[in-house]
């Protein structure tokens, strides 16, 4: 089977939804975030895929504006007590960046594959 024999495929469908980049069938995390070690479809070697940390600082981003903006509102609206924002705020940025960070990562390691990249050598 050819590298992109299913061109068809988004990168951005299959990482979202975990799904292998080549085939769009098998999944890609044998767990919450662990990596299978090939697709049970069609048999693509996920060794090449190394995300980084670059999810998790996309995650944290992310989450830290929605999490202010949310407890800014509270804040101006209702004005709470501080330990009220800390009860809503903190299970609330728990919960999103534990919801975001499996489609940022298989996103990362999609747009990987289809992009053909890997780790730079200098030419010898």
């Amino acid at each position: 089977m050819s590298e992109h024999a299913h061109s068809e495929i988004s990168p951005i469908r299959a990482g979202v939804l975990g799904k292998c980049p080549r085939c769009g069938k098998g999944s890609m995390f044998a767990g919450l975030l662990k990596l299978a070690p090939k697709c049970s479809v069609c048999g693509l070697d996920f060794s090449f895929a190394d995300a980084g940390d670059a999810p998790a600082i996309i995650v944290m981003t992310i989450a830290g504006f929605v999490v202010l903006g949310v407890v800014l509102w509270i804040d101006f609206v209702y004005e709470p007590a501080y330990w009220v924002l800390a009860a809503v705020s903190i299970p609330f940025a728990a919960a999103l960046c534990v919801l975001l960070l499996r489609p940022t990562k298989g996103l990362m390691i999609a747009l990987q594959y289809f992009n053909k990249a890997e780790e730079g050598r200098p030419d010898q």
